[in-house]
């Protein structure tokens, strides 16, 4: 082989050791739920791959059972994003079990300042969105100072995005304010205080969230508030069954009141934004009855 062709080879070798050590890998991010997976995935762009843990909007989340392929997910990601205020409890133990290094946690409640107690359906805020969006865009900026601006540029591609939904709150909250509403469980909690509504039968809700059964007194007062149609709206949770939950959606749509339906999962094939335009669209079209 001549000279000139040893010294091709050599450098075709050099391209080809050279190119996967400085191409850099994208960014692992494990998110407890597909909300903020989504979110996750729409600041970051191609430079992250993101894992969703809760993504099946036909299973109840609170039933959740943990398996080895989330440990490992967990334990090899460079940043996690769990809810917290327990709802998502088994996410403490499995970051326990797998301590990565330089792993980074956001916590999003913590971001947010709720606490244990609080309604814990806090991505029913958009204001929420968008305090983890800015935090996850400096995360990103740390752990790859080179492509800072991309991701900056994406953060405020997301926050002009949620222009439509407080805008939607803004134009419903003109008819909606004061309007007495109820629901099974608190799951629409956060954005029926948006829309400026009063929300009854709060301790039925809990209860039922809680997985206890609500109070005699608790059972009559939502009873007789579907019966004398002092609420103009009953919210369920799509995703969970309860009893007792069943038997006041029954009397909601025997006492012509009218009914909706929320998820606590982002339904598939959506995005943050359309999931709470929709929503949003559900309650105009409820009250429009």
């Amino acid at each position: 082989m001549s000279r000139t062709s040893l010294l091709a080879v050599a450098l075709m070798i050099s391209f080809l050791s050279f190119t996967p050590s400085t191409a850099r890998a994208a960014i692992g991010i494990v998110a407890a739920e597909n909300f903020y997976g989504d979110l996750a995935q729409q600041v970051g762009g191609p430079r992250v791959q993101v894992t969703s843990i809760l993504s099946n909007p036909d299973e109840d989340p609170h039933l959740f059972e943990t398996s080895p392929s989330v440990a490992r997910a967990i334990s090899g990601a460079s940043i996690v994003i769990y809810n917290g205020i327990d709802y998502d409890p088994w996410m403490q133990s499995l970051l326990t079990a797998g301590r990565g290094k330089d792993r980074r946690i956001i916590v999003v409640a913590a971001l947010v300042g709720k606490k244990p107690g609080d309604n814990p359906h806090i991505w029913y805020d958009p204001n929420t969105m968008l305090a983890l969006a800015k935090v996850l865009a400096g995360e990103l900026a740390l752990a790859d100072a080179s492509h800072r601006s991309e991701y900056q540029e994406r953060l405020a591609r997301f926050e002009h995005s949620l222009q439509p939904i407080v805008a939607k709150i803004t134009e419903l909250r003109a008819r909606t304010k004061g309007i007495p509403v109820t629901a099974t469980e608190p799951v629409f909690g956060y954005m029926f205080q948006a829309l400026g509504m009063e929300i009854r039968n709060r301790s039925f809700q809990l209860a039922v969230m809680n997985n206890t059964e609500p109070s005699v007194s608790d059972v009559a007062r939502f009873e007789d508030d579907l019966k004398t149609h002092k609420v103009a709206l009953l919210l369920h949770n799509r995703q969970a069954s309860d009893p007792t939950a069943e038997r006041m959606l029954k009397l909601a749509k025997a006492s012509h009141i009218p009914v909706m339906g929320a998820s606590e999962t982002e339904p598939l094939g959506e995005d943050y934004q359309q999931w709470m335009m929709s929503e949003l669209d559900a309650v105009d079209h409820a009250l429009a009855k």
